[in-house]
């Protein structure tokens, strides 16, 4: 049997890795100054966006992919494979999922709710192509594996600014101005499928930074070594190879990928975001 990956363009994994392993990508729709760009990382850029908010222009909106789109990507993909198993992003940050789900109806196409956003989602896409390129033919197998791998998925990210999440109505204006006024840079966790604010870091971005590698990598005995994943929203090269050295030094992982995060996912948190993922034991 056949199987192919799909997934929404949230999943910020990188374009040469999701060409090499055949994964089609479903975009959402991003919505700047009245117009609609699809997320495919050429109509609209990540920098475009910085640079209009920069100008004064409102925050994007971004826009679930709707029924009738997946259910056209999904028979289209079944004309070349006899399965499909879909990663959508998580339900309680989108409708993705419950639109999978409609357009799956009477198709061999299992939808996953992946708890997850960004490059939280990579990894379990990521974990489902290992098992295809295995020669796993049972897509019931892979959904059931990946199922017990949800909640370990260590999935968190620290922002530089707050103004994004604020007009986007994910944080107050009080919690805003406290951070900003505090010099605080918050690390954002996905706890249940949620985001919550876990520890709040003071100093330099790059020293809080640090902190946060160390702090999520702290306990080492419950780290799974296999994969992890560095998204950032366009920090320079020479900080991205700092952060990189500080992981290393602190954790071996047996592949350590990098990844730029995409329009959706960069409207919500603003440039200079940094996150790694990985999964626990």
């Amino acid at each position: 049997m056949k199987i192919r990956i799909m997934t929404d363009s949230t999943c910020d994994l990188n374009p040469e890795y999701l060409r090499q392993h055949d994964v089609t990508v479903i975009p959402l729709t991003v919505t700047l100054n009245g117009r609609d760009y699809v997320d495919d990382g050429v109509s609209l850029t990540p920098e475009d966006i910085f640079r209009a908010v920069g100008n004064g222009s409102d925050l994007p909106k971004t826009s679930a992919v709707n029924t009738a789109s997946y259910r056209e990507t999904f028979k289209e993909g079944l004309k070349s494979c006899d399965a499909i198993i879909h990663f959508a992003i998580g339900a309680e940050f989108s409708s993705c999922h419950v639109n999978a789900v409609a357009a799956a109806k009477g198709l061999p196409v299992y939808c996953v709710d992946t708890r997850n956003l960004s490059s939280g989602m990579g990894l379990i896409v990521a974990e489902a192509v290992d098992m295809v390129e295995a020669g796993c033919e049972s897509p019931e197998a892979i959904v059931g594996h990946i199922q017990g791998m949800l909640d370990k998925v260590d999935c968190s990210f620290v922002l530089n600014r707050l103004d994004y999440l604020h007009k986007g109505g994910r944080c107050s204006m009080v919690a805003m101005l406290g951070a900003n006024m505090l010099h605080l840079k918050p690390c954002i966790e996905v706890q249940n499928g949620k985001m919550v604010v876990g520890r709040k870091y003071r100093g330099s971005y790059e020293r809080c930074v640090k902190q946060y590698i160390e702090d999520r990598l702290h306990n080492a005995d419950t780290v799974n070594p296999k994969r992890a994943i560095l998204v950032h929203t366009g920090i320079q090269p020479e900080a991205v190879a700092n952060v990189r050295t500080v992981i290393e030094n602190t954790f071996h992982f047996g592949e350590l990928m990098e990844t730029r995060a995409g329009s959706t996912i960069s409207s919500h948190c603003g440039d200079t975001t940094l996150g790694l993922m990985f999964v626990r034991k």
